[in-house]
């Protein structure tokens, strides 16, 4: 703890930071401004790291550039751990700093015990937000995500509680994520009949799931929505850690949302990946995130580093070489094995 006051005290900024180190594209059709690469705190800023190490994580994201935060009401874990872990760090360190950071958050998947502690019902999202708020020390958010689609709850129940929200001033923009382009397209018809424009839709974006290409990444383009993809390297597959087997410390071996089975059946394809990206200079890690990058539809990439060292590595991702065009497609038809 003396450690961590210590680093409080002492804490200062990188003068430096927007120096490109971490470049910026714009979101969509808004005035907003993101950077390339946003720190996800979904997985790693909970029970399983420490308080010390994710403030080391969180300094070196912001002195390098990144000035983007993805949490949600469930992140951890447990549930809430990752918004009060945030909200410590943004008093002890950050709060001077609060106008040049893009705060998220979202609701939607399970929260609470009981019927109602799951889903996109307006008690859903408004209850939500609230405690978010409450856990992380903040008067508003910068963007609030309607986390998924469940099925249920009425398009315009759902979408009305975005607007309420953005004109109570508890958020300044709104998004949507995990929703069928169907129904995005519902969602934003209602939004912007009512004059609140969504300004980013997040999605699962991956060398292995690319479903975004379907119709996401189209649909954003043409009405005026950045696109920001979690999961850049598909919890740990897209990276060298499973090219020869599985590590005792691994999500795989751990049964943390990666299986053995799932090693198992991507494990020929990484190999030939990681091939490629030995000869591009770049790790698969990098070679993955930066491909992802190569569309101009995608506005920022979602990082959840465990590590500052993988945080460094996610980081030189934004400065590889060019694809050609024969790397696009050798990546395409190893992918289509």
């Amino acid at each position: 703890m003396k450690d961590i006051e210590r680093i409080r005290v002492n804490y200062t900024a990188d003068p430096r930071r927007y120096e490109g180190v971490t470049p910026t594209r714009r979101m969509g059709s808004s005035g907003l401004v993101m950077p390339e690469m946003s720190l996800g705190f979904w997985w790693n800023f909970g029970a399983y790291n420490t308080y010390g190490d994710s403030l080391d994580k969180m300094m070196y994201a912001f002195d390098h550039g990144i000035f983007c935060f993805d949490l949600a009401n469930n992140y951890g874990p447990p549930f809430g751990a990752a918004e009060e872990t945030f909200g410590r760090m943004m008093k002890q360190c950050f709060m001077p700093h609060r106008r040049e950071m893009i705060i998220t958050s979202k609701a939607g998947y399970d929260m609470w015990p009981g019927p109602n502690g799951s889903g996109s019902s307006r008690k859903m999202l408004m209850g939500s937000l609230d405690e978010s708020l409450q856990r992380m020390g903040l008067d508003y958010v910068d963007i609030f995500y309607s986390h998924r689609y469940d099925g249920v709850t009425p398009i315009e129940e759902t979408m009305q509680a975005l607007v309420d929200i953005v004109r109570a001033g508890k958020a300044l923009y709104v998004g949507l994520s995990n929703y069928p382009v169907e129904k995005l397209a519902q969602c934003v018809e209602y939004l912007e009949a009512r004059d609140v424009h969504p300004v980013i839709y997040q999605g699962k974006y991956n060398m292995l799931c690319r479903e975004p290409e379907d119709g996401h990444l189209q649909y954003c383009k043409e009405h005026g929505m950045a696109f920001t993809a979690f999961s850049p390297i598909m919890k740990g597959l897209l990276t060298d850690k499973y090219l020869h087997g599985i590590p005792a410390d691994s999500r795989a071996a751990l049964g943390n949302a990666v299986s053995k089975a799932d090693v198992d059946a991507i494990h020929d394809k990484i190999v030939k990946l990681n091939d490629l990206a030995q000869q591009r200079g770049n790790t698969l890690a990098q070679m993955a995130t930066a491909w992802l990058l190569r569309r101009d539809e995608v506005t920022s990439v979602i990082v959840g580093p465990r590590t500052v060292d993988q945080l460094k590595d996610s980081l030189t991702a934004l400065h590889v070489a060019p694809f050609t065009q024969e790397e696009l497609t050798l990546i395409d038809n190893i992918l289509a094995e």
